[in-house]
């Protein structure tokens, strides 16, 4: 009687257990599942970041923005309004500005001499740049000024005269012959519309600045 009662038991306990086991397995199926899910999702979200760090040189900007300080056109006879032509030689460096306004100097440096650097970035210029008058050219130019210096993905913003502008070094690199190289992404902002350019400069042996790739 005793070993028929615990047989009796032994085969409700199997039944009972093979009643749930398939309960406590769709439950541990749909664990695996989710974490699978989870995975792809955050396999699809590297994926992303790693595009965007290719754009930005793999870097990212926490700080805030700097920002231009514009500096009133200095007076006569230390500058007068002249115009040059688009395309001309200052000593070595090639000086071409396809847009906007054409002027001695670069940014707030109103004298080729005193510009000699970064005369070379003036081609780093695109269509946007025909609606801005001179000051606001000049201080686009010189957040591009400051953004050879500044970190990777540190924008250089400027303002003035319901214009503005940002300036950002995305990527930095070498030329095989260990020339330093900068790729930099510029955006101007007019009556809420932004225009975007790509562009990337080398400094020269002798220090100075030149275009190597406008896009």
């Amino acid at each position: 009687m005793t070993l028929k009662r615990t047989l009796t038991y032994a085969l409700a306990a199997a039944l009972s257990f093979g009643a749930v086991s398939p309960a406590f397995a769709q439950r541990g199926t749909e664990r695996h599942e989710d974490r699978r899910d989870d995975r792809r999702d955050d396999r699809r979200d590297d994926r992303r970041d790693d595009r965007r760090d290719d754009r930005r040189g793999g870097r990212d900007w926490d700080g805030p923005p700097r920002y231009v300080v514009v500096r009133p056109r200095p007076p006569y006879p230390y500058y007068r309004p002249t115009f040059v032509p688009r395309t001309r030689w200052y000593r070595d460096t090639y000086v071409y500005r396809p847009y906007g306004l054409a002027y001695p100097g670069y940014g707030f440096y109103y004298r080729d001499n005193d510009a000699a650097r970064f005369l070379g970035l003036a081609a780093l210029s695109f269509i946007a740049i025909n609606a801005l008058n001179e000051s606001q050219q000049r201080a686009h130019e010189e957040a591009m000024i400051q953004a050879t210096t500044a970190r990777i993905g540190e924008p250089v913003e400027w303002q003035d005269g319901g214009r503005r502008g940002t300036v950002t070094a995305v990527r930095d690199g070498q030329t095989p012959d260990g020339r330093q190289c900068r790729e930099f992404q510029q955006s101007v902002t007019i009556g809420g519309k932004q225009e975007e350019a790509y562009g990337t400069a080398c400094m020269q042996p002798d220090g100075t600045w030149q275009v190597v790739n406008q896009n």
